[in-house]
């Protein structure tokens, strides 16, 4: 079984994907991380050196790989890997997809308190300046979020809706 969860930044998918890692007693994958390792780079680095579209290529063909695999595993993706390429369909088609439908205010909330994380897309110049953007991404990026196969709403989400949803 492949899960991927998908979502805007800060909703909660790399957390969510290591619990569900361990309840579900799969591995746990984080993209960014694979994207890390092949370039041996950090996010923010292959943004500021090679910029989005070179960062989304890579993006998506280590997706793909993944997608490809015969592994099973729960994958958090980064929040704008399911809106390029054809990497929704591709999900949608090795696995079962799940958007982690979470309030702007409160994913304002936990970017401006998790300091130390950098996020290439969001610059936090105060918390409303900040929901702002979040509001703005999340209306380019829904159209694609809302392909996913389940959908996950609310501040506190947590693995066991999510293995409920699954399951059901």
């Amino acid at each position: 079984m492949k899960i991927f969860l998908i979502g805007l930044p800060g909703s909660g998918k790399t957390t969510l994907a290591k619990e569900l890692g361990v309840k579900l007693k799969l591995p746990y994958v984080d993209l960014d991380v694979e994207i890390e390792k092949a370039e041996m780079k950090t996010i923010p680095q292959i943004f500021k050196d090679k910029k989005e579209n070179y960062f989304r290529k890579i993006e998506s063909q280590i997706l793909k790989s993944w997608t490809q695999s015969d592994s099973s595993f729960v994958m958090a993706t980064g929040g704008g890997a399911p809106c390029f390429f054809d990497n929704m369909e591709q999900m949608n088609l090795s696995g079962m997809t799940v958007f982690l439908d979470v309030p702007t205010l409160e994913i304002a909330r936990r970017i401006v308190s998790s300091k130390g994380e950098e996020r290439p897309l969001l610059k936090s110049n105060g918390i409303d300046v900040l929901k702002d953007q979040i509001e703005f991404l999340r209306s380019q990026r829904l159209l694609f979020y809302n392909q996913a196969m389940l959908t996950v709403r609310g501040d506190q989400i947590d693995s066991n809706t999510i293995i409920e949803k699954i399951s059901s």
